[in-house]
């Protein structure tokens, strides 16, 4: 318990700038929060604090220390909230991306009910289609849909993402329907011109491998969008998530094609900064999400050939 208070006190200390304010603020002694903080040092063997008449400022072992001490004591309090009455009580603000589209369909429509769970807790959505740098941009969490580059960050699978090859029954009406995937060379395609996306081409299995087609064009975007709209009209085909298609799949105004071919699906994911301790908010987010795409009523299991016939 001394510990403890050693550290609660230095902490109180560090964030008021004076053993006075500190004192003040428990309602105790100024030499009784001296003599925790020089228990503290002698404890730890270093300087954590420089005090002068006129103000304290912090050692670079106490800089070090604050940043860890702060962080052990939220844990303690998150870890106290969320066994008390009432459950986890989380509050602060989330900074959320997400890439367009997905994030207009399936994580816009979630925002409310997460905050209407949680009222102490703030939330901005930022959706965008480039790959935004996490920590260098402020943003607590990103939805990422498909395979994700090598880094530092921290996944978190939510749901499986299958791609889909689509044409309208105009446009298969008109050009025929591809038998395998090197038929689409003498198609016409909707390609996806962002920097962000589908960098690697469209993914079939053949052969038991994966292959990467690179189809040329007529016509790309950038918007995912433009091209779902684009297909509808019977332009072409395209690429497209089972997520964006699925309706016009059902409703018979889009048809999936080379289905024998489709590559294995790849994935949903909540990605964040690499830390050992994560803000309550957060982690009740990412298990919010985990907890909306893992039930089975939410993602409609995909027709069959015939229904897509």
């Amino acid at each position: 318990m001394d510990r403890f208070r050693q550290i609660e006190t230095f902490v109180a200390v560090a964030n008021k700038g004076s053993l006075t304010a500190a004192a003040a603020a428990e309602g105790i002694a100024p030499a009784v929060i001296g003599r925790r903080i020089d228990a503290l040092e002698e404890r730890l063997g270093v300087r954590l604090l420089v005090r002068t008449t006129r103000r304290i400022s912090l050692t670079n072992e106490g800089s070090a220390f604050l940043e860890d001490a702060q962080r052990v004591l939220a844990d303690l309090a998150n870890a106290e909230a969320g066994v008390s009455a009432g459950g986890a009580q989380a509050s602060g603000h989330l900074r959320i991306t997400a890439p367009a589209g997905f994030g207009r369909r399936h994580v816009a429509p979630l925002v409310p009910r997460f905050v209407d769970l949680h009222p102490e807790v703030s939330l901005s959505l930022n959706l965008s289609d480039r790959l935004v740098d996490l920590v260098n941009e402020g943003f607590d969490c990103a939805v990422r849909v498909g395979d994700l580059p090598d880094s530092s960050l921290i996944s978190v699978r939510l749901a499986e993402n299958r791609r889909l090859c689509v044409a309208s029954p105009a446009y298969l009406a008109r050009r025929g329907r591809p038998q395998q995937p090197e038929d689409i060379i003498r198609h016409d395609c909707l390609t996806l011109s962002s920097e962000a996306s589908q960098t690697r081409g469209w993914i079939f299995r053949l052969d038991d491998r994966t292959t990467h087609l690179r189809p040329s064009s007529r016509l790309d975007c950038s918007d995912g969008q433009v091209l779902h709209a684009w297909c509808l009209e019977g332009l072409g085909l395209a690429w497209r998530s089972w997520w964006e298609v699925e309706a016009d799949l059902r409703a018979g105004r889009l048809v999936s094609v080379l289905d024998d071919y489709a590559a294995p699906p790849n994935g949903i994911y909540a990605v964040f900064a690499q830390r050992k301790h994560l803000p309550l908010r957060l982690r009740l987010w990412i298990d919010f999400l985990k907890a909306a795409y893992g039930d089975p009523g939410y993602w409609q299991p995909p027709p069959s050939p015939r229904d897509g016939a």
